[in-house]
């Protein structure tokens, strides 16, 4: 067996898809190149195109898998036996952990900026989005507005996108995200 084939066998996607993330994180999506991606893991360029076709396709699939977690999450608090206000409670708390317990998914999906990048982020986005909207338009006995909906999502997001870039854990903010999950609901009972 050649050497060349030993390596591909070694080699998974899914270690070149955190080498790749860890990069994109540090030096930003313009500034990585699959050499660089191959460098860091020990790997030749060649190797990573057995996987990827390009960076763009890489990246790509960082964000489709990267939504999949969160949509996975949405989905296992929506199958627990709770009562709608409890489970809405848990949607925006599985919210906020998801996003500050995997604090470079997040930035791969909500926070780079780059232009060459932005068709990758199209889709995904909107879908899982759309599944949060839904749960919590049901959640709420079908009483809130599409605008209503994306106000609380900004409120969460803008949460996360505040502590994220602070680099602190989920766990260290977890009495506040349960306060600011807390106001949302307030708001929305007054209503």
């Amino acid at each position: 067996m050649s050497p060349r084939k030993a390596v591909e066998q070694e080699l998974t996607r899914e270690i070149i898809m955190d080498t790749a993330r860890e990069l994109f994180m540090k030096n930003g999506y313009e500034h990585v190149s699959m050499r660089q991606i191959s460098k860091a893991l020990g790997y030749s360029h060649g190797a990573i195109y057995y996987h990827f076709k390009n960076k763009a396709g890489l990246f790509y699939e960082l964000v489709k898998a990267d939504f999949f977690l969160l949509d996975q999450t949405l989905e296992d608090i929506m199958n627990k036996p709770l009562d709608p206000e409890s489970k809405l409670k848990e949607v925006f708390l599985g919210f906020i952990e998801f996003g500050l317990t995997h604090q470079s998914h997040y930035e791969i999906m909500f926070l780079i900026k780059d232009e060459e990048v932005r068709s990758c982020q199209q889709e995904e986005p909107i879908l899982s989005y759309e599944k949060f909207a839904k749960a919590v338009f049901s959640l709420c006995g079908n009483q809130v507005t599409l605008t209503e909906i994306w106000s609380m999502f900004l409120s969460l997001h803008g949460f996360v996108s505040h502590y994220c870039r602070s680099g602190q854990t989920y766990k260290d903010v977890r009495s506040l995200a349960e306060t600011h999950v807390n106001f949302i609901l307030r708001a929305m009972l007054r209503k």
